[in-house]
This record gives C-alpha cells, sequence and structure tokens, in this order.
C-alpha cells in the first residue's frame, strides 16, 4: 500500500523546486515468477527554470520459507534541459537488476529530445526520441555485452476528476541484441488532502531472452503514495 502527502503552499509563494513520492504496496506479479510480494517506490524532481533533475528507483523483494522468489531494483536518473515551454533535450541513466531475468544486470545511457504535445489544464502528453548505448550481463557470465540503441517513450497524464488521475509510462529501447518494452499504466484516487490511493499495472517485454526465461513479465500493484 502507498502513501501520499502534499504540502500546503502559500498561493503566493514561488513553487517548490523539489518534489518527491515515496510509495509502498503489494505486487502480484505473473511470468518468470509467480508470487506476490511487497514493493517500494520513491521518485524525487528537482525543477528550475531551465533543468528539470528526476530521480526514481522501484524495488521488489519477496522470500518464501527462506527461498527467494523474486528480487527486482530499477533505477533512472534523468537530466530535461528546457528549450522552451514545450521543448526540451535530455539525458537519462537506466539500472535493471532484476535476478530473475537471466541478467545479472543491464544498464543504458540515452540522449535525446522530448516535446510536451499537449500541454493544459488536466491533461499532458509528452513524446521522447533519443539514442545511446546499453551494457548487459548474463548470469554467471564474466564479460559484458555493449550495443547501441535508440530509444523512444510517451507520458501521458490525465487528471479526469477533481480526485482521480490516469497515467501511461511506455518506453521502447531497441538494439542489436534486444528490444526491451516497458508499459507503466495507472489510477490514482486522493484519500485526503496528503493521501492517494494508486492501482498499477507494468508490464515488461523483452524480444530476446536466454532460456528458459519468459519474454513477458506483469506487476499489478495497489499501493498508497505519500507526497511531499
Amino acid at each position: 500500500m502507498a502513501l501520499s502527502v502534499s504540502a500546503v503552499a502559500d498561493p503566493a509563494a514561488p513553487p517548490r523546486p523539489w518534489k518527491a513520492d515515496v510509495e509502498f504496496g503489494l505486487v502480484t506479479t505473473r511470468g518468470n515468477t509467480d508470487t506476490e510480494n511487497l514493493n517500494a517506490k520513491a521518485t524525487v524532481v528537482n525543477e528550475r527554470e531551465f533543468w528539470r533533475h528526476t530521480g526514481r528507483i522501484d524495488a521488489v523483494n519477496n522470500a518464501v520459507d527462506g527461498v527467494r522468489s523474486a528480487e527486482r531494483y530499477f533505477a533512472v536518473v534523468k537530466s530535461d534541459r528546457k528549450l522552451s515551454e514545450v521543448s526540451y533535450v535530455f539525458a537519462s541513466l537506466n539500472y535493471d537488476d532484476d535476478r530473475f531475468s537471466g541478467y545479472d544486470y543491464r544498464s543504458s545511457l540515452a540522449l535525446g529530445y522530448g516535446r510536451s504535445v499537449i500541454k493544459r489544464e488536466g491533461l499532458e502528453l509528452d513524446l521522447e526520441i533519443g539514442a545511446g548505448a546499453r551494457r548487459s550481463r548474463l548470469d554467471n557470465s564474466p564479460d559484458a555485452e555493449d550495443e547501441g540503441v535508440l530509444s523512444g517513450a510517451m507520458r501521458v497524464n490525465w487528471q479526469f476528476s477533481e480526485a482521480a488521475a490516469f497515467g501511461e509510462d511506455l518506453s521502447v529501447e531497441a538494439g542489436e541484441k534486444a528490444t526491451i518494452t516497458r508499459s507503466v499504466t495507472s489510477v490514482k484516487s486522493t484519500l485526503a488532502a496528503n493521501i492517494a490511493l494508486k492501482v498499477s499495472l507494468t508490464v515488461k517485454n523483452t524480444s530476446d531472452v536466454p532460456v528458459p526465461i519468459k519474454n513477458t513479465d506483469t506487476e499489478t500493484a495497489t499501493t498508497i503514495v505519500y507526497s511531499f
């Protein structure tokens, strides 16, 4: 479950440069692991006149009868340099450590261009395109594999009522060895001034995986979000 806290701001005060969300909840996974787990997420955003810096970390960890059944850590660090009200260039670094994916780790670095295609009260749509490099290391392998990648992303935030919002975060990273597609679909409902309930579905598909790993993993999560 997740907690969401919003600080009460003075309308006359300038916007706060720092914002953060912390989530805790129950996750059901289907794919390479069939389990129910506790998960934790944290997102921090620093917004300035010309820059926006974002950091995010997701963690899922569970053991049953002393046997580890799910363990995954995913982290993103991203910086946007604003060119105008609706366009920006970015640099991002991702690190994915899923102990049940057949890989010891995967990390990628990308540079690219983003644009707010829709930006109005209650609805935002951002599109991004970029290029970079990815490093992967298989389990029990001493050597890492490097490859160039092309990336694309779409983010939607729709505040469809005063107390509820829909979100979609879709990313595609295509390289010579594999294409990784990740979709996070969520609905968040405000329970109190600073607490919200969030239900999300995460689907990750990897086009080429080691045997006997499955190509697609899903996570269904119910969390309480704490924002401050």
